[in-house]
């Protein structure tokens, strides 16, 4: 159950442009904005973060970021952000077999070397204490450039964030986030836990 309940977007009149966004990104407003707009600059500056981080001059592809973000708030257990990484990703046409196979990304042929690594230092920043060694960075500068490793670590602490926004606000989860989690990864892999509606 949540802590502190989702509020209809409608209150807040000057966040409709990034409630629009939102649905554009996702296909539904998520209950952590709805929640978050009792300090509308909040959601303002979340917003800044998550343009800045997929940038749309950006040299990393949108759709792997959401795989990073998927990642990172894996390892530091946000089933919220888990989920809304997955209709994220969907969004951004990543595949679901793709989606499905993140779990053995370390030997899926679906995955290059390149991505393995960003997803091994995703696990590694995600986790608290951060565990990213400096074989791990040199591995990382091995396939990334400095500015990509920049936006893949942005994308990785705006998540940060998010994840410790909704584990401690117990933020519920939209149905379309927990079908879309449920279709691709089973319940094997996943489960919404106290962010179930």
């Amino acid at each position: 159950m949540a802590r502190i309940a989702p509020i209809d977007s409608a209150v807040t009149p000057e966040l409709q442009a990034a409630f629009e966004g939102y649905k554009k990104i996702l296909g539904f407003v998520p209950n952590s904005v709805l929640i978050m707009q009792r300090r509308p600059q909040m959601v303002f500056a979340l917003g800044q973060l998550i343009g800045a981080a997929w940038a749309p001059d950006s040299t990393v592809d949108a759709g792997f970021k959401r795989l990073v973000a998927y990642m990172a708030s894996h390892a530091a257990g946000c089933q919220y952000c888990v989920a809304h990484q997955v209709s994220g990703a969907l969004h951004l046409n990543v595949s679901e077999a793709k989606l499905a196979a993140i779990w053995e990304y370390e030997n899926s042929p679906l995955y290059s070397e390149k991505e393995r690594v960003a997803l091994e230092y995703a696990r590694a920043a995600g986790t608290v204490p951060n565990a990213v060694s400096d074989e791990l960075f040199d591995r990382l500068k091995s396939h990334w450039s400095e500015e990509q490793i920049v936006e893949l670590t942005g994308v990785i602490a705006v998540f940060g964030f998010l994840n410790r926004f909704n584990d401690s606000l117990a933020t519920p989860l939209e149905p379309e986030a927990i079908g879309d989690a449920n279709r691709v990864l089973g319940r094997a892999h996943w489960s919404p836990g106290k962010h179930a509606t």
